[in-house]
């Protein structure tokens, strides 16, 4: 059964997301521009002398359609290339997908991937 595995990460770690998901041969990958926050609560910026407030923190929305048996190892990947360390790396997780289909062919499940 197909999963959909999805990632909020630091814009600045997408690059080295994809590439380690392209270097463990997944080839799909869909990545949206996304705002959001979580324990930091947004972040104070400096413009001009004059301080403000950002409630929204830009992130990267990652989506992967990948079989049952990769699911932990793609997590581990996206894990490991974007963990800094620090307050906002994001968050990780995966879903069942009931029905899946390739437009093109038809195709069905796990073929579609």
């Amino acid at each position: 059964m197909p999963h959909l595995v999805t990632a909020i990460i630091k814009p600045f770690k997408l690059d080295d997301v994809r590439e380690a998901l392209r270097g463990a041969g997944l080839l799909g990958l869909t990545v949206c521009e996304v705002q959001g926050y979580g324990r930091q609560g947004g972040k104070t910026e400096a413009f001009r002398g004059t301080e403000y407030k950002i409630d929204f923190v830009p992130k990267v929305k990652i989506e992967v359609l990948v079989e049952t048996s990769q699911v932990d190892k793609v997590i581990d990947l996206i894990a490991a290339s974007a963990r800094t360390g620090k307050i906002g790396d994001g968050k990780i997780w995966a879903c069942d997908l009931d029905r899946l289909m390739r437009i093109r062919t038809g195709e069905l499940g796990d073929d579609a991937i």
